[in-house]
């Protein structure tokens, strides 16, 4: 079986460098495009099931690569993407000024552990994530496309291949981009990580 991770495609947020958690903000028309070209990648793959975040940029995602297939996605609610708490729709430069003592922490190898202001920790969203790892691990047969946010699949990324979510910087995931994981027997190991060749044509990378 293969697990299909694909990151949603552009938003205003992600297009402004602005935080962006769960705040529920929809893709530009540049990301639609972007969403239909995963949707074309991912239409000649068996998958048997999509699952989603609740949040429309990733669902509208799965619902394109879910009509290819003629099923609907399946709302999975961790899957959301990591609360950003006061850091969302910041910039950079605001951030570091508000919250300095945070980002010396978050930039350290213990950077997992620390809660975004009011928010979760890397931490916090890899126990968050853990039920549905065991049950990713557990499956057989057909494949299944899982649809999310950029902190999110890096943890899920990471403890699916039995990594602790500390190494979630081990991993890049492009906006709409596919990541490619084989699993048999419970095991499971990496086919492609952040393949966005599918955008390089349509001028959307």
């Amino acid at each position: 079986m293969t697990l299909y991770l694909v990151r949603h495609g552009e938003t205003a947020y992600n297009r402004d460098g602005k935080g962006l958690g769960r705040e529920d903000v929809p893709l530009t028309e540049r990301g639609l495009a972007q969403a239909s070209a995963v949707a074309d990648r991912l239409a000649e793959v068996p998958a048997a099931r999509v699952l989603a975040s609740p949040l429309v940029r990733a669902f509208k995602v799965a619902e394109l690569v879910a009509l290819r297939h003629g099923l609907q996605p399946e709302v999975v609610d961790a899957l959301t993407e990591l609360d950003i708490g006061e850091t969302e729709g910041m910039g950079f430069a605001e951030m570091r000024q508000r919250f300095p003592e945070f980002l010396e922490t978050w930039a350290s190898d213990d950077g997992w552990q620390a809660r975004m202001p009011s928010g979760e920790s890397i931490e916090d969203l890899g126990l968050r994530l853990q039920p549905l790892t065991r049950e990713l691990l557990q499956t057989a047969g057909e494949d299944v496309v899982v649809v999310s946010h950029n902190f999110t699949l890096r943890v899920l990324i990471c403890q699916l291949l039995g990594l602790s979510p500390a190494r979630f910087r081990s991993f890049e995931v492009g906006l709409a981009s596919v990541t490619s994981l084989w699993v048999r027997g419970g095991r499971c190991g990496v086919a492609s990580v952040n393949d966005r060749c599918h955008l390089a044509n349509l001028n959307l990378a």
